[in-house]
């Protein structure tokens, strides 16, 4: 009887992953290696109503997304590829940046266990540690320097224990454990973000608008830059050359007697450079008095409020 109930149960649970790929256009595969039970409720908490977390075997979510192609979703043979070790399947319709951002949010704190490799820098800072003197020699065997005040251990110095990406040893978990010191957190690690059909990094939600702006508006700067020197004109090169032609034509007015519109002026300022200098004297002067004045009124109306607050104590 409890055999058929689990049978009826995957069947369900398929089922219900069919539905998910049929509602959602949007995925994330995150890694939940470390990630408990009541974690992975408090995610589920956080994203009620913009997202949902389906967790099941690897061997049955290929099966179901195989059948799924079959019936003409082909594109899904990219998560069916991706289905490998210890992953779970995020489905939202959302913005996949904010879902991700509240994926991310969701850590908690875990102490060092040997063996696994260091997420981070970890630092045992100076101070007493509460611990008792007999445990010095533990200290010593770990190159940490210290001694005995008011009947426990004092750390001299902080000592850079264990570096990111290094494998925690035995006696260094005893350590971080004794001092009660939690360097790592755990939560989902995205590894793969599906889109209607295109498959691609996590680190591809960092890119933003402003970065592709300054990507695109760059490459139409080499664009102009390669049509300007080869001679053959594009959409990005044609307004620079309307102004080089334009230069060109300013220059020969200069130094030539025909002129337009726009050469008068050039060729008054050349023929009679002091007028325009006088001209943009009394400018400059106003330009300059404006926040003088400002600053004399600024000041003349704290004098006066002063005076009108202590002048008849005075």
């Amino acid at each position: 009887m409890a055999t058929k109930k689990a049978k009826d149960r995957k069947y369900e649970l398929a089922d219900q992953l069919k539905q998910h790929f049929q509602d959602y256009s949007k995925l994330f595969l995150v890694d939940v290696d470390n990630v408990g039970s009541n974690q992975i409720q408090q995610i589920r908490i956080a994203l009620r109503g913009k997202a949902l977390i389906y967790c099941g075997k690897n061997t049955q979510m290929r099966r179901v997304v195989r059948e799924l192609e079959q019936e003409g979703m082909e594109q899904l043979e990219k998560v069916r590829m991706a289905l490998k070790l210890n992953v779970a399947i995020i489905f939202t319709n959302e913005n996949l940046s904010e879902i991700r951002d509240i994926i991310l949010e969701n850590k908690v704190a875990a102490p060092a266990r040997a063996g696994s490799l260091a997420q981070c820098d970890v630092i045992v800072p100076a101070g007493n540690t509460g611990m008792e003197p007999t445990m010095t020699s533990f200290l010593q065997a770990l190159n940490i320097p210290s001694k005995i005040t008011k009947g426990s251990i004092e750390i001299l110095n902080p000592v850079h224990l264990i570096h990111e990406g290094d494998k925690v040893e035995a006696s260094q978990a005893s350590l971080l454990e004794k001092l009660q010191i939690n360097p790592f957190s755990y939560g989902l690690v995205v590894v793969n973000v599906y889109d209607d059909g295109s498959m691609y990094d996590a680190a591809v939600l960092d890119i933003t608008d402003e970065a592709i702006l300054a990507s695109v508006a760059a490459g139409i700067r080499n664009v102009a830059c390669v049509s300007l020197e080869t001679g053959c004109p594009t959409v990005a090169s044609v307004p620079y050359s309307i102004l080089l032609g334009f230069a060109n034509l300013l220059a020969v007015a200069v130094e030539t007697e025909y002129t337009f519109k726009e050469a008068e002026s050039i060729k008054e300022f050349i023929a009679n450079p002091e007028a325009f200098a006088a001209a943009a004297a009394p400018a400059a002067e106003s330009a300059a008095a404006a926040p003088a004045a400002a600053a004399v009124e600024s000041s003349s109306s704290d004098d006066a409020g002063g005076a009108g607050m202590f002048g008849d104590d005075y």
